[in-house]
């Protein structure tokens, strides 16, 4: 059985969660200036990628401020009210400035921050925006990104990138069905329209704002970047069933 998540009252009474949370109101910024933000540079040399997260929250911030320097400081604010909002630091209102800075930067975000972050912009949305759409949407970028994520990892955990497409098997899919499991089959390498498809449907979800454009966004990385995806793009044959945008 999967373990359950804590209840609020539980949260609420969690010593740990207390810690966590201490000094939030410093990091706390009411009416932010975000076209301020926008225009300054981090600048804390070499910039590391975190790894976790420290209990104390000073801590953590600091090295999330690290994380961006050479970029403007508009990405570490979205970060710092990811952390505050998990942290359960005024969830309500910070929830409402991490959304009011969605709405007035999504595309600059889109550009600009990896899916790491948007990822987490998605699984915050998911968890606490009001309009049922806007969560239902979220859920869809989080899955995704997450699917691809174990996917990738169990790739190079067994060592699977060393191994090359089989053309014997390619080519025996294209006239044959190879079960997988439940009903399941191999997807045609190369010809195969499920992709597109599904593309197709996602199509009307991405003008839903401000979490479409970020699901619009993963979707056209994960076809450039070493994924499943873009490695089954470059076997794909038949120009009708692709599933990518043409860069243009």
């Amino acid at each position: 059985m999967a373990p359950r998540r804590k209840s609020r009252l539980q949260r609420l009474l969690s010593f740990n969660q207390h810690r966590k949370r201490w000094g939030a109101a410093r990091h706390a910024e009411p009416a932010p200036d975000l076209t301020a933000m926008k225009a300054r540079i981090i600048d804390l040399g070499t910039p590391q990628q975190t790894r976790g997260s420290e209990k104390a929250l000073d801590q953590h911030l600091e090295n999330l401020r690290r994380e961006f320097s050479g970029q403007s400081e508009l990405f570490w604010h979205h970060a710092r009210l990811i952390v505050l909002i998990r942290r359960e630091y005024r969830p309500a209102e910070t929830y409402a400035q991490f959304r009011a800075l969605w709405d007035a930067e999504a595309e600059y975000l889109c550009e600009n921050l990896n899916i790491r972050w948007l990822v987490s912009a998605t699984d915050t949305f998911a968890d606490h925006d009001p309009e049922p759409q806007v969560r239902a949407v979220a859920m869809m970028a989080s899955l995704l990104t997450n699917v691809v994520k174990i996917h990738e990892s169990e790739r190079h955990v067994s060592h699977a990138a060393d191994l090359a497409p089989d053309p014997a098997r390619i080519e025996r899919l294209q006239s044959q069905l190879v079960p997988l499991f439940e009903g399941m089959s191999v997807f045609t390498v190369g010809t195969d329209d499920t992709l597109r498809n599904m593309y197709w449907r996602l199509e009307p979800f991405f003008g839903i704002g401000p979490v479409g454009p970020i699901l619009r966004t993963i979707w056209d990385r994960f076809q450039v970047e070493d994924t499943v995806f873009a490695r089954l793009r470059e076997l794909h044959r038949r120009d009708r069933t692709g599933w990518w945008r043409d860069e243009s």
